[in-house]
């Protein structure tokens, strides 16, 4: 019985010391916390690919969570804080890349996937219209045929 008191004992204690500690940071109004929020939501992980530094517990994330906080208590604006960080880790953590010459495609590309889906549906529509009946109608004796299975099934058992 003692036993299973220590057991639950050092069970009870232990999940204290797994808990991670969340960070925690000071700002003088809440119009400043958002405005860290929204940074830290709208750049992403370079270590977790498709999640954004306030969701991830990569140490890297918590870096770059520290550096927008250490710059915008330095006066930075959003741009900049952006454009430092995307001059550190490159344009991947942007998860809305700016338009230029490398990123034209990236943003075409749903256009251009959206006119070819609607080329195919007009080409499958007007092919479709002109091949005419695909079926050829049937002759005298396959119609005969079909009207004796109907008038088969039609007949109580």
């Amino acid at each position: 019985m003692l036993r299973i008191v220590y057991f639950l004992l050092v069970l009870l204690l232990s999940g204290g010391a797994a808990a991670e500690v969340a960070d925690v940071y000071d700002f003088s109004d809440r119009a400043q916390e958002q405005r860290y929020q929204n940074l830290i939501e709208e750049l992403r992980c370079p270590k977790c690919q498709n999640q954004n530094i306030a969701d991830s517990n990569a140490p890297i994330s918590k870096d770059m969570r520290d550096a927008v906080y250490r710059m915008m208590k330095d006066g930075a604006s959003n741009e900049e804080i952006v454009e430092s960080l995307v001059g550190r880790f490159g344009e991947f953590v942007r998860y809305k890349p700016e338009l230029d010459s490398r990123t034209f495609l990236l943003w075409a590309t749903p256009a251009i996937a959206v006119l070819g889906g609607l080329l195919v549906v007009a080409g499958v529509v007007i092919r479709s219209r002109r091949a005419g009946p695909e079926s050829p109608a049937l002759s005298a004796e396959e119609q005969a045929r079909v009207n004796k299975m109907l008038a088969d099934q039609d007949k109580p058992s």
